[in-house]
């Protein structure tokens, strides 16, 4: 179990309960989740007129192709372009992460929006395959989940550590099943990335928040405090947009 009276990381002249900790994490957890919470609206917002753009439900997709786009359609959706998106969202994430003790927080959370709004671009696709109620429906369904498990990653005593182990070489898995899937065409290899990774994302979030929570320290100043809210809300984001694609693979109806 996890000792969080006597974790340095709280602050070793400061104690657990006093007001100042307790206040001072209850500030620091609502900063990641509105940064979280900003970074989806980004996402969602720029998804939806992304594909609104593109030609809207006015799109056809059919064995023979995509018919109804736009010239920036047709830019948008070309193998090119999303190869491209795919790789800036690789490498603006990577970015931050292995900059974040060297960047001002001002810039960290710059780029942890703009990462939001490239990966908005890369996600657009969904409203191609997917009816636009099960997209709603399915992303309330993890709007719940993710609520429920970071309440319990937040509240729970139990130390994690050892399920994130676990959790991380499940993701390793589903990465690895995920590239032969692009070369091996499997409705049944698909379902079952789909489970399992509802299934490493559900856990990812409560370790994640766990993490968060353990890492916050009274005595930061602005600077550090500022970067762990921005790594924070990242790895939430990551969390919850995972989840929310794993499901909807699982739950979401297909617009054919």
């Amino acid at each position: 179990m996890a000792n969080y009276e006597n974790n340095p990381r709280y602050g070793a002249t400061v104690a657990r309960g006093t007001e100042a900790v307790d206040a001072g994490l209850r500030a620091h957890m609502i900063r990641v989740y509105n940064y979280m919470a900003g970074a989806l609206v980004v996402t969602g917002l720029v998804a939806w007129f992304a594909f609104q753009a593109a030609g809207g439900y006015g799109i056809t997709v059919t064995p023979e192709g995509i018919a109804g786009l736009t010239p920036f359609g047709v830019t948008l959706f070309s193998p090119v372009t999303q190869i491209i998106l795919f790789f800036a969202t690789l490498g603006i994430v990577g970015f931050i992460s292995f900059r974040i003790a060297r960047i001002e927080v001002g810039t960290a959370l710059t780029l942890f929006l703009v990462y939001a709004g490239v990966l908005g671009l890369f996600l657009s696709t969904i409203f191609l395959v997917y009816t636009q109620s099960s997209i709603g429906r399915v992303f309330f369904i993890t709007a719940a989940t993710f609520g429920a498990m970071s309440l319990w990653g937040y509240t729970t005593r139990r130390d994690l550590t050892s399920m994130g182990s676990f959790l991380f070489m499940g993701l390793i898995g589903i990465i690895i099943a995920s590239l032969v899937g692009m070369f091996w065409h499997s409705g049944a290899l698909q379902f079952v990335i789909s489970i399992i990774g509802v299934i490493v994302f559900t856990g990812l979030t409560a370790y994640d928040t766990q993490k968060i929570k353990e890492f916050y320290y009274v005595g930061d100043d602005g600077t550090v405090a500022g970067r762990k809210a921005v790594m924070g809300a990242l790895s939430l984001y990551l969390d919850f947009v995972n989840l929310f694609l794993m499901l909807l693979r699982l739950m979401g109806n297909n617009r054919s």
